[in-house]
This record gives C-alpha cells, structure tokens and sequence, in this order.
C-alpha cells in the first residue's frame, strides 16, 4: 500500500574544525541507518564543521572545507538511495547562514537555512550567522564549481520550502526553531507536512531533558505528525556537553529514545511509521482541518523518490515507549564524567591531578572521575574499539586493556593532598580512604616549608611578620596568610600534574582538575589562583546542595564507604590554625550565608533576572518566618560579596555547564567586574521598603492595643 516508512536519526559525538573526524562519524551514521532500513537520515546541527567553531565561522576556510565534505558525502556510494540532510554553514549573497543541507543520489535538493537563532545564555549564533527572515521564499543558490562537477547542478533552491515525495511530505526545523512560539512546524502542518525534522545543537542542564521531550510531545500532539530531533553528544569543545537524547515520536507519543550519556562516538535511531496514522489523527479535528484550509502553502520541491515500499503490509511498525529519565544525581555522575573523557582523549594528555581535600566538592570530582573509568571499562567490556583504542593512547601502551574501574583510575588520575599545619588527622584520611576505594595513584606531600619559605621573603624585606586572628592578628594578615598556603597548593598542584608521570617512569602530562562549585564562585568564596585554578573543573556549574546528593548517591551505587565520613563533615578550608586539634574555621561561617541561601540567590539573580530590591522583594514572601530587617541585610550582605569578588569570575576555571544560575564570566553571564559594592541607590530602597513595612505593623499593633 506504500504508507509505512522507516527513518533514522542519530546522535554524533563532533568536534569543532575535526572535518576528517566528522565526515567518518557521518559516513557511519548513514551506513547504519541504510542497514536499519532507513529512507531518510537525519543528523545533527552543524555537523559537518562542528557547532562550537565560534569566531571560525568568520573564516572561508570554514566554509571550503565545510563543503569540500560535503563533496566527499555527495560522491560516496553510501549515500545513494537514502535521503540525507546535514547541517553546515554556508555562504548566500556575502551573508552566512547556519544551514541544511538535503541531498538524494548526488543531487542537492535543497538548502534550508536557519530561521529562528538562539542568542541567548550559552548561545551568540547572531554573532556569526544570520536568520533567514524571508517566509515561504526560495532563492537559487549558485554551488561552488566543485559541487557542480559532482551533482550537474548550476543551482539549487536555497531558503524556506518543504520536500515533497511521492508518498509524503517533509519539513525541516533547526533546534531554537522549536523552542520559538511561532515555530515553522505550525503552519507546516497545517499545510500538510507529514514529517517533521530537526537537527539540533542542544547542551546539557540538570534537570533539562523533560523540557525537550515535552516540547516534541506538545508539537504533535496538538498538530500531529511524526518529528525526528536529532541532537550533538558530547564535548565539541568547550564548557557545554551537547547530551544526545535523539528521539522519534508520532502523534504525541515517543517511540525511539536515544542515551543522554554515552561514550558512543556514533548512535542510530530509526522507527517503522504509518503515515496513515497522521491522516487519521489530523483529519478527525475540525478546528485543525478549518485552520489548515486558511494557511498559505510553502514552496514544495518534489523529490522522484518514496520513503516507503509499495507492498509493506505486514511490516510492523515502532510501538510507544515511556522516556525513561535520569535523576539529578545520575546526570552528575555521567555527564561531567563524559565531558572529562572527550576532553582527556582529545587533548592527548595522560591523566588528570586533582588537589583532594577530603572534603564533599573534591571528593564529588574523583567520584565524577571514577564515574568516567567505570564508563570506559562498561565500553571496552560492550566491545567498543574506539573507547580501546583513546585509553590505549592515553596510556601510552598499545596492548592496555582496563579491567576494572580501580586499575584504571590508578593510571588516569592522581590525588594530592597538601597538608599544612592547619590541616586536621580527619581530613587526611578521608582523602586517603577514598584515594584507596577509588584505586587514584595518591601522594600527601606537606607544604609547609613552602609556605614559610613565602612568608620568610616577606618578613625579610619588611621586617613585619604576619599573623593569623587567632594569634592577635588583624584581618588583612589572616587572610594572606590563608591566601598563600591556597596559591601555594595551585603551583604545586601544576608541578605535579607535570612531573609526577615522569617519576612512575610513565609518559605524558596530566591535567589539572578543580573544585570550586558553582554557589562558591558566585559568593567568590575561593582564593584567586588558588587550587580553583585549574584546566577544568568539572564540578564548577553544580550547586553545594545537588553534589551532596551526589555523594549520597555514589555511596550508593558505587560503594564508597569512605563518602559516609566526607559527607557527614562540615565544609572547611582549613587554612586557619587548629583549636585543641580541631577544625574550627567553617565554609558557611566565613561566607555569613548557606548554601542553601546562595542557590536561592543565585536562581533569583540569573534565572528570574532581580537587582537587589526585587530580590528583596521576593525574599520576603519566600522567607516569611524571619523579619524585613533581617531579609534585608541578608541580600545587602550578599550583594555586597558578589560584587566585590566579581573580579575572580575573569579567572574562572573553565568548567562543565551545568546549571542555570552559573556565574561563568567567559560567556554566560555577562556583567561588570567592577561595580560600586555600596550599592547606595538600590539599598536605600530597601531600607525604606524596610521602614514602611515596620511603620505599618507598628500601626497595626498600636490599633489592636486602642
């Protein structure tokens, strides 16, 4: 009867300006596909140059080798008899365009460019591609001579039209497209696209997936149809982990789900569909038929092809799944664990260092670590000969085999703990019993020769010796002195990562992890260039609260005892001296504030987008068990540290993506680095919101005594 077809979407691991790397993961993905049965294959957005080149794309050579593999793609016999549609950026009339391309036996059937840009957050796309601003308009698009040569095409149709062929008909959106109120998909379907397609470049944020899924869900419920999304995975080459989540669904319902996390540098998708169910389910609503008669129609290109076979009667078709969802403490485990081993396998190092403490925020990275070294053997175990072959490269040994999660991590990561004088017995040996549970290549060198060597140049040209508070010093001394032994454990820390392989007579560098969460950075409770300093942190965009869970979570799954003590420790520095032997400097007493107040400050800050007086404002319906007074001074005194410490956020470790309140300075969260910290306008509104609410429950009170 010719009305199932089988399509494919898929989920590529790309990395930016890697056009030999992208073109085999294309090549794969096509191949899988046409083994599945599939017609018709979608990939991801910009998959061909990779989505993060960034200023790049102001460069032709992007553009040439863009399409010097298209050439390659158009010319290889795996391409024949399967649509294909690939995204790279191309250049029409001196403008740039953030593109589709669609081809079919070496002719390109049409360009569609990007419609809808997303400039927001982590996204600047108007910063190197324009939106295509002409509706249901096709221009021709002259093909370099290259391209010609292959297809026999002077010209192509370029802009924003659907493909018809012979059997249905299919339109394409670009990710933010989706995400817009006035999505493409709308007058679409309305105007009897059958098939909805989307390439996307969508990252990683706890808690996030749903909203993707609910969005396809939400689009054919309500217009029917069938919507393939396929989306990037993995660390295309900065802060952002793009995380996969390809799915297909039909007529509300979702009935093929790709992994979130994976170290699958290539995942396939494909369902089986009627396209007499989208008929059906469209026919039957009046109100849609009456709106679909009004909808002007688009530009149809008609393809001589059919996704589907003439006799498929007794083909079975996909049935609906449930999305199976990951719980927050399960995204931490394995994405940032992901993100660490595309950026450890690209960069050719051998292995991280990470300074651990024995406290939650560097346990919670060594646990993302192993997390990582678990993966890795799950894969190698699964078969997988890419994952074999990057450990063998990084280690240095063509017949490395990892066996179990521990005898990994005791080659890829190193753990050091700096004690000082002011470092307690408990914290040692938390960090030493994780250290053995986890299988990490340890070292406990202690530092304080070091840090006296500092302060002895010091007091050799001032003739001033320092002291900490508790031994009658003032302020500024306490927290230099605190400052030097954190600045110290960062240079440390670097020499180590360079010749600690060297002295195991192993090859290779290491990088250097770091710990600093996300609230810490926005209160700036962390030394600049101190062991916050590092070449990634994959913990830097996770909140204080989400990563103890995580801990929880590790002792858990993971069975590491060790965690029990880590987790149940109050969170220190300790750089300041012992009393009686015990820990008395606190993170939460330093700060004047929890942590669970700065995830609450930070939401309202970055997420709801307050100043300092509708924060107040908000707080006090949120914190109504304390006065006005009190909320007042408790968003002056933070608003007040955030501003001081700004600065530190130029500095920032580059980190993992994670959460919407990041402070990340490089692109996410642009603000000054110098402001005025008193604050005097926005606080004196405060106040006076302050002294009128107490005038009027003084009021209040005098009536009820009359």
């Amino acid at each position: 009867m010719g009305r199932k077809v089988t399509l494919a979407t898929c989920s590529l691991n790309q990395w930016a300006l890697d056009f030999e790397g992208n073109l085999h993961r294309i090549f794969q993905s096509i191949k899988i596909a046409k083994e599945k049965g599939a017609r018709y294959r979608l990939g991801p957005e910009l998959e061909i140059s990779g989505y993060g080149c960034s200023d790049h794309f102001f460069e032709s050579d992007t553009i040439l080798h863009s399409f010097q593999v298209l050439a390659k793609l158009l010319e290889s016999p795996i391409t024949t008899d399967i649509i294909c549609d690939v995204g790279m950026p191309v250049m029409h009339k001196n403008v740039r365009y953030n593109c589709r391309v669609i081809f079919l036996n070496k002719k390109i059937l049409l360009i569609r460019p990007k419609m809808v840009m997303a400039n927001a957050g982590n996204y600047r796309e108007l910063r190197w591609f324009t939106p295509w601003n002409k509706s249901r308009d096709v221009e021709e698009y002259v093909l370099p001579r290259t391209i010609q040569k292959i297809t026999g095409q002077d010209t192509v149709p370029f802009g924003d039209a659907v493909l018809a062929t012979k059997d249905t008909c299919l339109g394409s959106e670009i990710c933010e497209e989706l995400w817009a109120p006035n999505s493409p998909h709308i007058d679409m379907g309305l105007d009897g696209v059958e098939i909805f397609t989307n390439g996307s470049g969508s990252h990683h944020e706890l808690r996030k997936a749903h909203l993707r899924v609910d969005l396809v869900k939400s689009t054919t419920t309500k217009n029917g149809g069938i919507y393939l999304l396929s989306n990037l995975r993995g660390c295309d080459s900065d802060r952002l982990y793009f995380d996969g989540c390809s799915m297909i669904a039909i007529n509300g319902d979702i009935v093929a789900q790709g992994s979130q996390f994976s170290l699958e540098n290539v995942e396939v998708l494909t369902a089986t569909l009627d396209l007499e169910d989208v008929r059906s389910y469209r026919a039957h609503t009046s109100s849609r038929c009456i709106s679909a008669s009004r909808v002007p129609p688009f530009h149809r290109i008609y393809v001589d092809f059919s996704l589907s076979s003439f006799d498929d009667v007794s083909t079975l078709t996909s049935e609906p799944i449930q999305w199976r969802y990951h719980t927050p403490a399960e995204e931490i485990s394995l994405g940032p664990a992901c993100w660490l081993w595309d950026y450890l396998r690209r960069s050719r190092q051998g292995g991280f260092l990470l300074p651990l403490s024995g406290g939650v925020d560097s346990s919670a990275v060594a646990c993302i670590t192993y997390s990582m070294c678990r993966l890795v053997c799950q894969a190698v175990a699964a078969g997988n000969e890419e994952v074999l072959r990057d450990a063998q490269q990084i280690v240095g040994d063509a017949s490395y085999v990892p066996r179990t999660p521990q005898k990994l991590c005791s080659r890829l990561l190193t753990t050091c703990y700096m004690a000082t004088e002011n470092s307690s017995y408990e914290t040692r040996d938390r960090a030493r019993m994780l250290s053995e549970q986890i299988g990490s290549y340890h070292l406990t060198p202690n530092i304080d020769a070091a840090v006296k060597a500092v302060i002895g140049i010091f007091t050799m040209l001032t003739g001033r010796v320092p002291q900490y508070r508790v031994h009658g010093g003032s302020s500024i001394e306490n927290l230099a002195l605190q400052n030097v032994q954190a600045r110290i454990r960062m240079v440390i820390a670097y020499l180590f990562a360079q010749l600690s392989l060297w002295t195991r007579g192993l090859p290779g560098g290491l990088l250097v992890l770091g710990s600093a969460n996300v609230d810490e950075s926005l209160r700036g409770y962390l030394t600049k260039y101190d062991c916050s300093s590092a070449d990634l942190n994959p913990i830097g965009g996770i909140s204080k609260t989400d990563l103890r869970a995580f801990i929880q979570y590790c002792i858990d799954h993971f069975q590491l005892p060790a965690l029990t003590s880590i987790l149940s420790a109050p969170p220190t520095a300790e750089l300041e001296p012992l009393t009686d032997g015990q820990v008395s400097q606190t993170d939460e007493g330093d700060m004047g504030m929890t942590y669970d107040e700065l995830s609450v400050y930070g939401k309202l800050r970055k997420v709801v987008k307050t100043g300092p007086y509708n924060m107040f404002c908000k707080l006090l319906l949120m914190w109504r068990e304390i006065s006005p007074r009190q909320v007042a001074e408790k968003v002056k005194h933070f608003f007040r540290m955030y501003s001081i410490n700004r600065h530190k956020m130029t500095t920032l470790t580059p980190a993992y993506h994670a959460e919407s309140y990041s402070p990340d300075d490089n692109r996410f969260d642009l603000r000054p680095f110098l402001y005025n910290t008193a604050w005097t306008w926005q606080f004196r509104c405060i106040d006076e919101q302050v002294s009128i609410l107490e005038d009027s429950k003084k009021g209040a009170l005098s009536d009820e005594v009359d």
